[in-house]
């Protein structure tokens, strides 16, 4: 799918029940944001979201043509998008795939490598930037200073050790 409209939201993981509904493990923020959606996308196809719920950490859904045991286990490991014109995202907010690859910049201009991964952990989420060596950087204001995700730039202030 075109990573420029749609952004991967998670992965069936199992079947729940015998009425054609799946579990789904969310990759984006929470269960909850991906139960606002209407559509998701499975196999590039469009799928309406009938009903939800949110159950230890996962989504349980029903989508509209699965409506039995069967059709359910043929999805299970399959990923699963949304759109992002659908995400209604707040001011200054991003996806952390549309970072993925941006150019890491200090505060004076100096090249530090590319954005390669983010680990989300307990704390806080961790910048893995590589360049000419690696660096963990902690993804909070005081390191990272700003992140442009339209022209791929995250600036960065690192400090000895880092």
């Amino acid at each position: 799918m075109d990573k420029t409209k749609y952004v991967e939201a998670g992965e069936v993981v199992n079947t729940h029940g015998v009425r054609g509904e799946i579990k789904i493990l969310p990759w984006v923020d929470s269960p909850e944001f991906l139960q606002r959606f209407h559509t998701l996308y499975l196999d590039g196809a469009p799928r309406r979201l009938l009903r939800s719920r949110v159950h230890k950490g996962c989504l349980i859904a029903a989508l509209e043509g699965v409506e039995d045991l069967n059709a359910a286990m043929a999805l299970k490991g399959k990923r699963l998008w949304i759109a992002k014109a659908d995400a209604r995202l707040p001011e200054g907010s991003f996806f952390l795939a549309d970072i993925l690859g941006a150019q890491v910049v200090t505060e004076d201009g100096a090249p530090v490598g590319t954005l390669e991964d983010v680990l989300d952990l307990p704390g806080n989420r961790v910048y893995v930037v590589r360049g000419e060596s690696e660096h963990l950087i902690p993804a909070v204001p005081e390191f990272i200073l700003k992140t442009d995700p339209v022209h791929a730039l995250v600036t960065v202030r690192l400090i000895d050790g880092m």
